[in-house]
Order: structure tokens, then C-alpha cells, then sequence
């Protein structure tokens, strides 16, 4: 029987507020060594997901402040998510499809966790994984 992305995924992902600042979202990736994090609203549903080349491209190289800068503006449209009890092959397609590294799951309109690149090498195929890398970065 196939996993299901809650059984692969990185739990306890941490959110960065959508009316924090990117410089505060700057911070909490250096702090937690990730390239990416969730950006939750108030209501803690998924905004988007805000990642260091975002922060360089859409803020510094446009010389916007990042102090004044609030994390939500740069989360856009909906965001690529997988349910937590889909299976890991649903996972996988989606992020081929979407060619994302990084998948939130969510559980009752809710943030879980985040399934990576790296989750999944450790739960499927070889053959799978070399697909998959080879999808998302073209």
C-alpha cells in the first residue's frame, strides 16, 4: 500500500505571518536553514509560501525596504498544496506538474507539515526521484 504524504512530510512547519516582514521572514529562514516557509494569514490557513529568491528578487533588487515589506505581498495566487492523506504518487505528479520542491500539506484547511524533494527520495523509487528532480528543474 502507497504512503500518504502525511507519513513523508516534515511536520511541524513553522508559518511566517502574512503581515510580518520580509525582513522578519529573512530571519526565520536563516534561523531555521530553509529556503522557503509557509505564509499563514491570521485566520492560520495558508497565504502562499515566500523563499529566498523571492525575498532578492521582488524586494531587495527592486529596492524595496524589507523592513516595511509584509511578508504577504509576496505570496502569489493559491497556493500548491497536497491533502495529508493523499498518496505520496499524487505528491510526486503535483509537484512535477506545479514544478514546486516543496509541497504544504494540509489537513482540515490547516498546515501540517511540508513535503520536500528530500521527503520523498526517502519514500519512493529511485527511478521516481530521479524523474521528479529532473521535472521540476527544467
Amino acid at each position: 500500500m502507497s504512503k500518504t504524504a502525511r507519513e513523508v512530510m516534515t511536520g511541524d512547519a513553522q508559518c511566517i505571518g502574512e503581515h510580518d516582514s520580509v525582513l522578519d521572514a529573512a530571519k526565520r529562514l536563516s534561523e531555521l536553514d530553509v529556503g522557503a516557509m509557509p505564509i499563514c494569514g491570521d485566520d492560520q490557513r495558508l497565504k502562499g509560501m515566500v523563499t529566498d529568491r523571492d525575498i532578492v528578487v521582488k524586494v531587495l533588487a527592486q529596492g524595496r525596504d524589507p523592513s516595511s515589506t509584509e511578508a504577504g505581498e509576496l505570496g502569489e495566487g493559491k497556493p500548491v498544496t497536497i491533502g495529508a492523506d493523499d498518496p505520496v504518487e499524487e505528491a510526486v505528479r503535483t509537484m512535477k506538474e506545479h514544478k514546486v520542491r516543496r509541497l504544504p500539506v494540509i489537513d482540515d484547511h490547516k498546515l501540517i507539515g511540508i513535503v520536500s524533494q528530500a521527503d520523498l527520495a526517502r519514500s519512493i523509487d529511485e527511478s521516481q526521484v530521479g524523474g521528479l528532480v529532473e521535472a521540476i528543474s527544467t
